[in-house]
């Protein structure tokens, strides 16, 4: 991965707000401005990038994570109330501006407002939220500490990682730039961390992500020994510590080995509703007799998002060829029509055209009772590969999207492999 030169310039000071003026109005409503926003996380400032474009009139804004920027799918002004809607995530950031004091009335400093995000039927993650066009880094700089002048070594590289609350072990991944500014990600057998940015001073890293679905923040010390110890947080309740140390051949589980179908599967009584709620069983003609992917997602998932851009590609590469490919959602309320609709903001978002199914709710110890045949289920996402006869072929755990650079390529390799095989069989 190439490392992001993000933060290091400024576009603006304050954004004019208020009624058109007559000369420079649309320069001002087109201009882009950079805001170092944050969220007060458990574990202390949990900073992103956040651009904003004509905040006046219909304004635009992205969320920005070291090489990912993403644009916010609906921004717009609710009274005073800046809102950022991040639909497919079920998401919002509702902020008020903060004039600049001493400063004509049009001016903001700052916004300052709360993120809220669903993560079930009854409960929502929030977080304190405020933003400044003034901060030019995405986490400050750090103080030198006394006898700094020692030589710390460089970040950059493959690391094993432990974390205590999970009995698998992950891997991180890190860049670092000669201003200590850092990108990378933790790959673990389920998933990946996606894109994570910060910064590494005097022997402290510093990595957050937040869009729209994961608020994570990373905070860890080189120990004596050369080896990494310290805190994530995740969103508003959930922290854990971890430890790294340097392991350039550091490898995850086997991500085919970790579920299993048990026995033929039995299409014909896998069925679901559709988006409309018109049952559809797994067997229906448009599936018989040929190569079968099920992804097993939900649109509250960032992984599962990465996984079905991805399959868009294969839908369109391999669809005259025989493919199938059908997606079981599993969403966060168990409410139809909620869990519909969102599913199709995530059609919508990723111009998907291949069935998507409502299949249950978001608990890995439920989805085993909508289907039966799975061992168990691991991680949002899991895909299945079947044979045209309905034979198992494959199962896949997790997806390593392309935040994680070269194993994301492998993974593409891989499945593309199996797609071909199942394709060629008679």
């Amino acid at each position: 991965m190439m490392l992001p030169m993000i933060g290091n310039v400024l576009l603006a000071v304050v954004v004019p707000l208020g009624q058109p003026s007559a000369q420079g109005d649309a320069a001002r409503s087109s201009s882009i401005v950079r805001y170092r926003a944050v969220l007060e996380s458990p574990g202390g400032e949990l900073p992103f990038f956040l651009e904003i474009q004509g905040l006046r009139d219909k304004p635009k804004a992205w969320i920005i994570n070291g090489q990912e920027r993403v644009e916010v799918p609906m921004t717009h002004w609710d009274g005073d109330n800046l809102v950022l809607d991040i639909t497919h995530y079920d998401s919002t950031v509702r902020a008020t501006p903060v004039r600049k004091v001493g400063a004509v009335s049009d001016d903001v400093a700052e916004l300052r407002g709360r993120w809220r995000k669903r993560r079930s039927k009854d409960r929502w993650s929030q977080l304190d939220f405020s933003a400044s066009s003034a901060g030019q880094r995405r986490f400050s700089r750090l103080a030198a500490p006394e006898g700094a002048s020692a030589k710390y070594p460089l970040i950059g590289g493959r690391w094993r990682v432990a974390f205590t609350g999970d009995e698998d072990r992950a891997i991180g991944v890190f860049e670092q730039a000669a201003d200590g500014i850092v990108s990378g990600t933790f790959l673990t057998p389920t998933g990946d961390f996606r894109y994570l940015a910060g910064s590494y001073e005097y022997g402290r890293l510093r990595l957050s992500c937040f869009d729209g679905a994961h608020a994570f923040l990373f905070d860890a010390r080189l120990q004596p020994d050369g080896t990494l110890a310290g805190d994530f947080w995740s969103g508003d309740a959930w922290h854990d510590t971890w430890t790294a140390e340097r392991d350039d051949r550091a490898a995850l589980a086997d991500g085919f080995a970790m579920t299993h179908w048990q026995g033929k599967a039995p299409l014909d009584t896998l069925r679901f509703p559709d988006l409309l709620g018109t049952p559809k069983s797994l067997d229906d003609p448009a599936f018989r007799g040929k190569a079968l992917v099920i992804e097993v997602f939900g649109s509250w998932c960032p992984n599962c998002h990465d996984g079905a851009a991805y399959l868009v590609e294969l839908d369109k590469r391999y669809r005259r060829r025989g493919l199938s490919i059908v997606g079981l959602a599993f969403e966060a309320t168990g409410d139809f029509e909620r869990d519909a609709r969102q599913v199709r903001k995530f059609a919508r978002r990723h111009g998907i055209e291949y069935p998507l199914l409502v299949a249950g709710i978001s608990d890995k110890n439920s989805v085993p009772k909508s289907l039966p045949f799975l061992d168990r289920l691991r991680a949002f996402p899991t895909t299945i590969f079947l044979h045209r006869d309905g034979r198992i072929r494959a199962i896949h755990t997790g997806f390593s999207g392309p935040a994680t650079g070269d194993a994301y390529d492998r993974l593409q390799d891989e499945f593309e492999s199996i797609i071909e095989e199942l394709l060629e069989e008679k």
